[in-house]
């Protein structure tokens, strides 16, 4: 099991019983004593959590980034129905960034009724989309070059000068979280850089997001609203507390 993977549900047992014992994790999870310490340790590093005797507690209401194999399969219709959507914006000649999230690989797979486009991704799982069709499509897909650690995408100095390379017409990007107040954001830093540096060298911004991700607020903002060009998304403002926050602080909002 991948450290990211085990803090997400370390994080998950600490959000339904505020305070977690060290063995409970460890035979939750069937992980060693060390392997808990150093989650731990990574967790109270994170903000996530403090440390007490015997466990940990419950430290604030920042929002964790579940592993991209968990959250494809949530709120699963709703990110088909925002994909489908954001690909009526998209035109054969564009040239499109697309960053590593779940929304963004089943959008990849709805690109592929396109033809003519270019498409730069650092997402291996958006790769493996736009190229799992047996039919030849006349698409330019190209990988972003970079390091990889512990999740399926390329990141740090190498992915940021690569896209510095670029100047294209959409970048479409799928954050943690999207608020009124605070923009786009991403539990990661290396993942807000690359969504950052996108946003520069694209002509348009698109963030796709579903209604678990309106109003909430994750540790690294890397978009203000202002510079969203679009939020496609399946929740209506109209019924949430932030309505008039969310129509006067975006430019434009689609509902899928």
């Amino acid at each position: 099991m991948l450290q990211q993977e085990r803090l997400h549900r370390i994080k998950s047992l600490l959000n339904r019983l505020h305070r977690v014992s060290t063995e409970r994790i460890i035979n939750d999870l069937k992980i060693s004593r060390e392997t808990a310490r150093r989650d731990i340790i990574e967790l109270e590093s994170l903000g996530l959590c403090k440390r007490v005797h015997g466990g940990i507690v419950g430290n604030d209401h920042v929002t964790i980034e579940a592993p991209l194999n968990i959250r494809t399969t949530q709120y699963a219709k709703e990110k088909r129905a925002i994909a489908k959507c954001a690909v009526q914006q998209i035109h054969s000649g564009h040239t499109i960034f697309l960053d590593a999230g779940s929304t963004t690989s089943i959008f990849a797979e709805e690109l592929k009724t396109l033809s003519g486009l270019t498409i730069i991704t650092n997402s291996f799982q958006a790769v493996a989309n736009l190229t799992s069709n047996e039919k030849s499509v006349d698409n330019q897909i190209i990988l972003l070059g970079g390091a990889v650690q512990s999740r399926p995408q390329t990141q740090g100095d190498l992915v940021i000068h690569e896209i510095q390379r670029y100047h294209v017409d959409f970048c479409v990007l799928s954050p943690v979280g999207i608020s009124p107040f605070h923009g786009a954001t991403s539990f990661y830093i290396e993942e807000a850089n690359i969504a950052r540096e996108m946003i520069k060298h694209s002509h348009q911004s698109i963030i796709l997001a579903d209604q678990s991700k309106l109003n909430v607020v994750s540790r690294v903002q890397y978009a203000k609203p202002t510079d969203i060009s679009m939020l496609i998304t399946t929740a209506d403002p109209n019924s949430a507390a932030h309505e008039e926050d969310f129509r006067s602080n975006f430019e434009t909002i689609l509902f899928a």
